[in-house]
């Protein structure tokens, strides 16, 4: 029984033997394939490996920034006079170089928004400047002139003269931009040079941030700097949504909050200055204060909302229409007043003029009066 043992036991391993011999020197007797060989690289590469796709703005940037300019100003200003100027030893070293008129410069960027010369850019650019120089992106310099200026909305339209048609920047469609949307700013940051800068819609309609008379900016965390003012802010398909103007900032560089004048805003100024040379505005001659709580209170008024009426400018259009100190603006045109800002909107949307219907409450009680609308003077920002 032992020695049958052991011849079985030899069998079953030269079978064994044998059969790892074929399988490796001969699988096709087996019928199989063999063992698959993969090589290091082979086994790195993923079998059916995707082409990565790679997100980019460069259509968006190739469309829109032909369209943007530098904006070169400058404008003379004295200098204090030395206090040694009428020393004649002072003046036989020296001579008048100290003293005498001096220029200062400026920079900033704008956008061709017409083929035949025509550039949108902020009012605070080229304000006071009695030169002003365009530069295209092709290289070329034109001497610019202002057609108009809103100091209001921080707006300003150049014109220039050319002999060929220039590449005007696409608009957005009116109310097409939304929080969370990709943004790219494109100007001139600290005269570097043309630059491109994106990020997305951080919000939408800021208000009573005391920058401009009236407010409805895009905030936007696109890098704007130093020379971007008046520069475009487009969107992924490289159409004009805003105007770069401002900057929220403890060092004066970027701080991932910077503000653009929206496209509507713009396009209805430009629209006006190019028409008539300037923007006509609604106007009623009243100081307006917010409504506070403690206000509210005091005026044993039911809510916060509304303006309060702080005064009335003798002959004004709110003056001969009866309305008074204390009363609180509710509606204008049956629209809701919110707010002090609000009430201005809507004043200055109306036609001068025409009448228009304002409701007021005065002491517990509500009426309608009707008030002849005014023309806005010029720069009016403590009264409305």
């Amino acid at each position: 029984m032992h020695r049958l043992w052991l011849v079985f036991a030899q069998a079953v391993t030269v079978s064994v033997a044998i059969l790892f011999v074929v399988q490796a020197l001969k699988p096709e007797w087996l019928g199989g394939n063999g063992p698959a060989v993969v090589s290091l690289q082979e086994a790195s590469t993923p079998a059916a490996a995707e082409p990565r796709k790679v997100v980019s703005y460069s259509d968006a940037a190739r469309k829109a920034v032909p369209s943007v300019v530098h904006i070169y100003t400058s404008k003379e200003v004295k200098a204090p006079r030395h206090p040694f100027a009428d020393d004649p030893v002072f003046r036989y070293f020296f001579g008048d170089r100290f003293g005498g008129p001096q220029r200062q410069s400026g920079l900033g960027s704008g956008v061709i928004v017409s083929a035949d010369g025509y550039i949108l850019t902020n009012n605070h650019v080229v304000e006071s400047m009695d030169e002003i120089e365009v530069a295209t992106n092709d290289g070329r310099r034109f001497r610019a002139r202002i057609a108009g200026t809103d100091p209001d909305t921080d707006i300003a339209v150049l014109q220039i003269r050319v002999d060929s048609r220039l590449p005007a920047i696409t608009f957005a469609p009116a109310e097409s931009l939304r929080v969370g949307d990709v943004v790219l700013a494109i100007g001139n940051p600290f005269g570097v040079g043309q630059t491109v800068t994106h990020g997305i819609v951080s919000a939408l309609g800021r208000t009573h941030l005391g920058i401009n008379t009236f407010e409805n900016f895009i905030q936007t965390d696109a890098p704007i700097n130093p020379g971007n003012s008046g520069g475009a802010l487009v969107d992924s398909g490289g159409n004009l949504v805003g105007i770069n103007t401002a900057i929220f900032s403890r060092s004066g560089g970027n701080q991932g909050i910077g503000f653009a004048i929206p496209v509507s805003i713009g396009r209805s100024v430009m629209e006006q200055i190019i028409k008539s040379g300037a923007v006509t505005r609604g106007w009623i001659g009243v100081e307006v204060q917010e409504i506070t709580p403690e206000l509210a209170e005091s005026f044993k008024l039911p809510a916060t909302q509304g303006a309060l009426i702080a005064g009335v400018m003798r002959g004004s259009p709110a003056d001969r229409a009866g309305i008074r100190p204390g009363d609180v603006l509710v509606a204008v045109e049956g629209r809701q007043v919110k707010d002090p800002q609000v009430m201005l909107d809507l004043i200055a949307g109306l036609a001068p003029g025409t009448a228009a219907k304002f409701r007021i409450r005065r002491e517990a009680k509500e009426f309608d009066v009707d008030v002849n609308i005014g023309k806005r003077p010029p720069m009016q920002r403590e009264r409305e």
